[in-house]
């Protein structure tokens, strides 16, 4: 075996890829270097992850500052400084009474602990049969198993599917060409798609459902938004039911959507909210779990000195993460970062959608900072055209993300116009190259 070729990359075709590595050694602003010394356009913010742009030299200051300070605590039964400033910072930010934040170290941690947050919430209440759990067709909630049991994209359950958490069904998407194509923002049509949940109760019983959770908009399925009133559809029905509902919001937190929380964009305050990727702009893994209030209390029974939830990471709340992740909300406030996001979205908008006409393109979503250009599958070979113009944009010094043949775009928050006008030429450049 080659050592050079003994790393195993994630969700990545490795075979292909080790005949032409994509190596990055370095990273600033909006720019990565190559190993080879070429210099590539981020069109995708890192991985969802780094708004904010690469290497911000605050949230390298305090990384450096932190590391040297205090490298870790242990986090059980103790905690550091950080990590309280944080979840006080975290629990201000967040609307309504999300004002308990439990730290994980990814959004596939936040996920699960979200769940089992909602599964112990209905125990305390003395409403233990609430055991089954709602996610959505074409959902992605992280790769562990209680994210991949209540996500919903075929390919990510496959190989697994024979050991996922029973008690799992699933609301259908709520993505229909034929009414939705290339819209602008939230599709008009829809709304009635959230009454799937209604079926579900009538098939299960709503005593037997302990929460449903939904991204508010699909990101890795390739950008599906949320029609006007479905959010708000889905928050009555939980209600009318008992029903927890949790945003996973690891992709739409901090600026994607113009706003803090995709919760506040769409006027939806959900009873649990996951992040992660923003919450320190990339920088260092976090990921964090908002709560309600009454949850929080709900699950503080029996004697004080014992412990109310079994359930927790060895680095949760990590002092480097967390100091991180207080610069990273300070240079938001600071560079008033989610109302520059606002301010892109229509130039983001018209730029996507200047697309429309070119090769191949059946469909253009977006809303935010979040952008989808799909294309018809080649015959016999689904998700090739995607891979080979992402291949094609790479290499002309631009980097995107294809999510099979979905092209997926999520520009800086504080992107420039003329960096914007590049990405999409080097993609109308790949475009009219497929075959």
């Amino acid at each position: 075996m080659n050592p050079a070729h003994a790393f195993w990359l994630p969700y990545t075709a490795n075979r292909a890829f080790w005949k032409s590595p994509r190596v990055i050694r370095a990273a600033s602003g909006h720019y990565y270097q190559t190993s080879a010394g070429d210099e590539l356009l981020d069109g995708f913010s890192g991985l969802w992850t780094s708004g904010l742009g690469h290497c911000h030299p605050r949230i390298v200051a305090a990384v450096q500052s932190q590391v040297a300070t205090l490298d870790y605590a242990l986090g059980f039964q103790a905690t550091n400084d950080k990590a309280v400033a944080l979840a006080e910072q975290l629990s201000v930010l967040a609307p309504g009474d999300l004002d308990r934040v439990f730290f994980t170290n990814s959004g596939s941690e936040a996920v699960d602990t979200a769940l089992k947050v909602a599964l112990a919430y209905h125990r305390a209440k003395g409403e233990g049969g609430r055991t089954r759990l709602i996610g959505r067709e074409r959902a992605y909630h992280g790769g562990n198993f209680g994210g991949l049991s209540v996500g919903g994209i075929g390919a990510n359950r496959k190989a697994f599917s024979a050991s996922l958490l029973p008690g799992i069904d699933h609301l259908r998407h709520t993505y229909e060409r034929s009414e939705m194509a290339y819209c602008r923002g939230q599709p008009s049509w829809g709304a009635h798609l959230a009454d799937d949940l209604e079926r579900l109760v009538q098939l299960h019983d709503a005593s037997s459902i302990a929460a449903v959770i939904v991204e508010p908009v699909a990101g890795s399925t390739g950008i599906l938004v949320p029609p006007v009133g479905y959010l708000q559809r889905l928050r009555e029905i939980c209600d009318c039911h008992s029903i927890l509902l949790i945003f996973d919001e690891v992709i739409t937190a901090f600026g994607r959507v113009g706003t803090a929380f995709a919760a506040e964009r769409f006027g939806v305050l959900p009873d649990i909210l996951t992040v992660a990727k923003g919450i320190t702009n990339g920088v260092i893994p976090m990921g964090a779990v908002l709560v309600r209030e009454s949850i929080y209390q709900a699950l503080m029974q029996g004697p004080e000195e014992a412990i109310e939830f079994f359930h927790g990471y060895t680095y949760s709340g990590h002092p480097v993460a967390a100091a991180a992740g207080l610069a990273a909300l300070a240079s938001y406030e600071e560079e008033e970062s989610f109302r520059q996001a606002k301010a892109l979205e229509l130039r983001f908008e018209e730029a996507l959608h200047g697309l429309r006409e070119e090769p191949h393109v059946v469909d253009i979503r977006n809303i935010g900072l979040m952008g989808g250009i799909e294309l018809a599958s080649r015959e016999g070979a689904p998700g090739v055209r995607g891979f080979v113009a992402f291949q094609d944009c790479f290499e002309q010094g631009v980097v995107i993300r294809n999510g099979g043949d979905t092209l997926q775009f999520a520009p800086f928050l504080n992107s420039a116009e003329d960096e914007l006008e590049r990405i999409f030429d080097c993609v109308r450049k790949a475009l009219r190259r497929l075959r």
